[in-house]
């Protein structure tokens, strides 16, 4: 079955190269969700974007680029991996509304407003106190709406992807967590966030990253797949896919640069320890994306129909992608 299913990775940031578009393709991967900055400004952001755009004419016959929900199905009737490019934070467009749109001519297709800290848009999940989604955070998200860029909340804090979720005329996405009831972790979310987000018409993406999961490397295929099934029931099962937060072949510099960036002389852990502070060890049911296939195998295990199924692993991303990356104006 796996082999028929859209596949689509909520988000990825990995070294890539030709082994591990190799090994998405391998794994089924119909699409993935790339990111290509963290904490890169504008000029670093268009650096980023070339390097993309030589590595997408290099392996032509491997990857294409998403400029459209449309090009998911084109990458699938190919036999290639659709790359959709992402920011995990607002970095990119600076202090200036009108990089949104020119990011999103850039195929810029999603992007978080924090990552774990304060933002000129919102707060992240890491901040003792969360005052919101910002004046300027309000008119951005209104901004990304009109040219068809997709609202990521993953590492914000609670009221703000609340007040996201509400300030949104269109269904937001928070790409790559997992319930705070499976496990305590700041960057996994709350219930009534949950229930927020499917009532909206949201999507969550379960992040197969060990520091967000029960009992970290060791958790289970079964375990996880016991906290699809009952995020199902609370969200809806049109509102849930995958989103593993792969970062396969990084070296700690950049685990470093994700959680340091540029703001802090002291060294920062994010979810790890100063005794745990390196890359966390991989599941051993989910080491690379060739592995994709092993989450089809479980859900249907545990009793998910094909049809279900279906959804979790592309479908409904890709209905949210056909309607959210449609510039208003053109609708």
């Amino acid at each position: 079955m796996h082999s028929e299913l859209i596949v689509i990775d909520g988000l990825q940031y990995s070294n890539w190269d030709r082994k591990i578009f190799e090994q998405l393709r391998e794994g089924g991967v119909t699409m993935v969700h790339a990111t290509i900055v963290y904490h890169e400004q504008i000029r670093e952001t268009l650096t980023r974007i070339a390097e993309w755009n030589r590595l997408l004419e290099l392996n032509s016959d491997l990857i294409m680029p998403v400029r459209s929900a449309a090009d998911i199905r084109v990458a699938k009737q190919t036999g290639r991996v659709g790359i959709m490019f992402g920011a995990q934070n607002c970095s990119p467009i600076e202090d200036d509304i009108g990089m949104i749109e020119v990011m999103r001519e850039l195929n810029l297709m999603i992007m978080q407003l924090t990552y774990n800290n304060q933002s000129l848009l919102a707060c992240g999940c890491y901040e003792a106190e969360d005052s919101g989604v910002t004046r300027f955070g309000r008119q951005a998200i209104k901004e990304m709406n009109r040219v068809g860029m997709i609202v990521d909340m993953s590492h914000s804090g609670e009221r703000s992807t609340l007040d996201a979720i509400e300030i949104s005329d269109r269904p937001i996405v928070i790409s790559h967590a997992n319930p705070l009831s499976f496990h305590e972790a700041k960057r996994n979310k709350s219930d009534r966030v949950l229930r927020a987000l499917g009532e909206s018409g949201g999507l969550l993406g379960f992040s197969l990253y060990p520091f967000h999961l029960k009992n970290g490397p060791d958790c289970t295929l079964g375990d996880f797949c016991d906290m699809v099934a009952s995020t199902a029931d609370m969200m809806g099962i049109d509102q849930i896919g995958i989103g593993t937060d792969l970062c396969q072949e990084q070296p700690l510099s950049v685990l470093e640069w994700m959680r340091n960036g540029r703001w802090s002389k002291s060294m920062d852990y994010g979810e790890g320890s100063k005794s745990n502070a390196d890359w966390p060890r991989p599941l051993s049911w989910f080491r690379d994306s060739r592995d994709f296939p092993n989450l089809t195998n479980g859900l249907l295990e545990r009793g998910f129909s094909r049809e279900d199924v279906a959804k979790i692993m592309g479908l409904n991303w890709l209905n949210v992608l056909d309607a959210g990356l449609k510039p208003q104006s053109s609708m």
